[in-house]
């Protein structure tokens, strides 16, 4: 266990984050439309009714507005002040003297400040939701705003959460804002998460508060600035002044020897998925089809093609392969169903069309350093009886299946030797391969998890099924672990996170003609 700060994915099965204050930095923005729209309006009235000024402070965000919904945010500082105006409606001008009109004018004001200034996430922040992410914890966003839109897409984070609860949510649901936990619970049923299992990060009393109401098993309060014993008192379970200060700790994995076989837990499995809608991902080599000796002979029998095309009927079928995408999708040769190649840098949809993503397609710089490495390698490799190198779009397979022992230490010599050269390229190792990829945080599991988003997969009545047998596909099994049902191939004792094994590709097709039995009763 580590020391310090920690959320332990093994006990925590999803975090929720507040935006202003936690993910971004909102709050100075919102801060100072703040004090601008009060001041203004306190020294309208000081001159109408002869009272004394007395300025809006940050004392007073921190205490009345902050984290709040906009319109119950004016209602409760003017109530402060011994002021009570008509609510009015949200359709007020920013000039009507209404809680309303008053709302809509610090919006305008807002949104004026963000234009001009932009906003900065707090990257520890982000950092933390990624490694959260990677170890298959669920992730959502919350807020009292109406405009996570705008601000998510200045601070470049649009594609950071599938799950957001903000205040246009709140509004078409009709749930209340902080200090009632309503909002929070939204988000972890969304996520298909319950409380006692799930935490929220707040940097607002009032949300703080919230956490606590909604019976979170973890409530982090983030200080960012002097109210540490203030939201320790407010029911925070724990007080950082960043989120750099949190650790993850990951799920533990299982030898693969030990895991329950899925042929035999069928009835278990079916259960689960019984209830729920599926949607399956296969890797290719070793899954469908047998590891061989050389990447072409890897084909697709006849009888996995059929049953493969008989699930797709049924439930949305993708295959995630290390191949490009050309490649394997010419070796399935089935329509209707997804394609990721290259171990998720290039997707086919099953309309048969290349999927295009701001995400995807800034990969294409790394096809320069690539061509680098491959003739590098070629070169180096060329007396080596046995070497493959296997060049796909997005990355480069080294083969040394049928390498002679004593000429293994001269192919990871060529590769260490190459590496240097391609700085932007990172090195992994596969099942007899080392692999080239680009050094940029994309994976099987992004892959995974970018495509359960595209297809709508996200909600919690979804079950993904992930079929894999290498270690490249730990990622993917990492992901779904919380909420999905992982199936290695193969049992070499190799450590793993997935929930069951099948001791062969015939296996995986066995289970395979079973699940689709069990979708068409």
């Amino acid at each position: 266990m580590t020391d310090g700060h920690y959320i332990d994915a093994s006990n925590i099965d999803a975090v929720i984050f507040d935006t202003d204050g936690v993910i971004t930095r909102t709050e100075v923005v919102h801060g100072s439309a703040w004090e601008q729209l009060f001041n203004e309006y306190l020294e309208e009235r000081a001159e109408q009714t002869g009272e004394p000024f007395e300025p809006f402070t940050h004392a007073d965000y921190l205490a009345y507005v902050d984290g709040k919904p906009r319109y119950d945010g004016v209602a409760s500082f003017l109530h402060s002040r011994g002021i009570d105006l008509d609510r009015g409606t949200p359709d007020d001008p920013p000039d009507a003297e209404t809680v309303c009109g008053l709302g809509n004018r610090k919006n305008d004001l807002f949104l004026v400040r963000l234009a001009e200034d932009g906003v900065e996430p707090y990257e520890t922040s982000v950092e933390l939701v990624q490694e959260l992410q990677r170890q298959g914890v669920g992730t959502a966003l919350i807020s009292a705003s109406r405009n996570v839109t705008q601000v998510l897409a200045a601070a470049g984070l649009s594609d950071l959460f599938s799950v957001i609860v903000d205040g246009v949510v709140a509004a078409d649901l009709g749930i209340p804002g902080k200090p009632h936990p309503a909002v929070f619970l939204e988000a972890a049923a969304r996520l298909g998460a319950e409380p006692n299992q799930s935490a929220i990060v707040e940097d607002a009393l009032s949300g703080v508060e919230a956490g606590e109401a909604g019976g979170f098993r973890q409530v982090i309060g983030v200080n960012r600035g002097d109210h540490a014993e203030a939201l320790a008192a407010s029911g925070a379970t724990e007080v950082v002044d960043d989120l750099g200060e949190f650790d993850v700790v990951p799920i533990p994995p299982t030898d693969r020897s030990a895991l329950p076989s899925a042929l035999e837990d069928l009835t278990q499995i079916e259960q689960v998925i019984d209830e729920s809608d599926t949607v399956v991902f296969f890797d290719y080599d070793g899954v469908l089809s047998p590891i061989v000796s050389h990447p072409d002979l890897a084909v697709l029998s006849s009888d996995t093609r059929s049953v493969l095309a008989d699930l797709a009927g049924v439930v949305t079928v993708a295959v995630v392969s290390g191949r490009d995408v050309t490649d394997v999708r010419g070796k399935v040769d089935l329509p209707g169903i997804y394609y990721a190649g290259s171990h998720g840098f290039d997707i086919i949809g099953a309309s048969g069309e290349p999927v295009t993503d701001e995400r995807l397609d800034q990969f294409h710089q790394y096809l320069g350093p690539l061509d680098l490495a491959t003739a590098t390698l070629e070169e180096k490799l060329a007396g080596i009886d046995g070497a493959l190198v296997e060049r796909k779009k997005y990355a480069i397979a080294v083969h040394y299946r049928m390498v002679a022992e004593d000429d293994l230490p001269a192919i990871e010599t060529a590769v260490n030797e190459t590496a240097p050269l391609v700085p932007t390229l990172r090195v992994a190792t596969g099942k007899k391969i080392y692999e080239f990829k680009p050094d940029f945080d994309w994976d099987k599991g992004r892959a995974l998890q970018w495509l359960l988003t595209e297809l709508g997969f996200s909600g919690p009545n979804v079950v993904p099924m992930y079929f894999g047998d290498d270690t490249t596909d730990e990622d993917a099994f990492r992901v779904i672990h919380k909420r999905g049902i992982g199936v290695v191939v193969g049992r070499d004792g190799a450590p793993s996170l997935a929930h069951y094994a099948l001791e062969d590709t015939d296996e995986v097709t066995m289970f395979l003609r079973r699940l689709v039995e069990v979708h068409r009763q």
